[in-house]
């Protein structure tokens, strides 16, 4: 069964880069078919897809975040990394991974605040 962690730290100041990591553990972050993303859930509202990185490495993007957003992936450390740049208080979510494709399952969240 695969598994997912979110790790990074809970307190980002604005203006810098919220950094967040998912660690998989019972699989492989290159099998065919599936799908590494990062969503997010904002106090009091929806949830948001923010992008993912795809079983070859490629990448997609929310359009609303593209221009902050970078996903990454190492694949010795079956790890792949969030990165969202200029933060700011609106940033504050609890922020999840997930992978999707014929099976799927999500991280348990991590929550992240921006704030001075």
């Amino acid at each position: 069964q695969v598994q997912l962690q979110e790790s990074g730290p809970g307190l980002v100041k604005p203006s810098q880069t919220l950094s967040l990591s998912c660690t998989v553990s019972g699989g492989s972050i290159t099998t065919n078919d599936y799908y590494w993303s990062w969503i997010r859930q904002p106090p009091g509202k929806g949830l948001e897809w923010i992008g993912y990185i795809g079983y070859t490495g490629n990448r997609y993007y929310s359009p609303s975040l593209k221009s902050r957003t970078a996903i990454s992936r190492d694949t010795s450390k079956k790890q792949f990394t969030l990165n969202l740049s200029s933060v700011t208080p609106e940033d504050t979510a609890v922020y999840y991974c997930a992978f999707g494709g014929p099976t799927g399952s999500w991280g348990q969240g991590t929550q992240v605040t921006v704030s001075s």
